[in-house]
């Protein structure tokens, strides 16, 4: 009888074993990267800087450097090219993603104000999900370099008609000197995307 139960219990092991090692440890995780504006939209503008270019610069540096094999990252727009809101709701709900970040830059005429921040929708039934990406992502991009700011509510149409945690990601301003020299150097573009990776990679 003894030697019956033994049986069963490591025939009931081995199936297990076999199970699991079929069984894909990490699930892949799809985030999509919307970098803001683009084409006939400019965004925030300061001279010749222009909101569209850098936020395309973020979203093509973070999927270079995504080196995590259990991290897909699509990005919707990857050249100069203009998506109205409606295409990119879209194309992000298609690819049913974990997270969608909105990439912008930010612009006023105080030239003291400064910080990276985020928004959210209330609308987003990941709300509170969103919140806590979008806490995580402005503690891990700000720096030196870029003041921390805080999280927001606004119905924007991306955040509020996405169907996954959604984030707004305002980087920085373009408008304060020290930031904006700092968004368009390619040491501190780098620097935001690995920032944004390195999040990403604790998912």
């Amino acid at each position: 009888m003894k030697n019956k139960f033994k049986l069963v219990s490591i025939f009931g092991i081995a199936s297990i074993l076999l199970l699991l090692a079929f069984k894909p440890l990490n699930e892949k995780k799809v985030i999509v990267i919307d970098a803001g504006h683009g084409g006939k939209d400019f965004g925030a503008t300061v001279g010749e800087v222009m909101e569209k270019k850098i936020v395309e610069n973020l979203a093509n540096k973070i999927k270079a450097l995504n080196k995590d094999k259990n991290i897909e990252i699509v990005l919707l727009r990857e050249e100069d090219n203009f998506l109205d809101l409606k295409e990119r709701v879209d194309r992000i709900n298609a690819l049913k993603p974990n997270l969608v970040i909105s990439l912008h830059v930010n612009n006023t005429k105080n030239e003291a104000v400064n910080g990276v921040g985020a928004f959210v929708s209330k609308e987003n039934k990941f709300q509170e999900e969103s919140y806590k990406h979008a806490e995580g992502l402005i503690e891990k991009v700000s720096n030196d370099n870029l003041a921390k700011r805080g999280v927001k509510e606004a119905p924007l149409f991306i955040l509020a008609n996405s169907n996954c945690p959604a984030v707004n990601l305002q980087v920085g301003f373009l408008s304060n000197t020290k930031e904006r020299e700092y968004l368009t150097s390619e040491k501190g573009q780098n620097e935001i995307a690995s920032n944004v990776i390195s999040y990403l990679k604790k998912l």
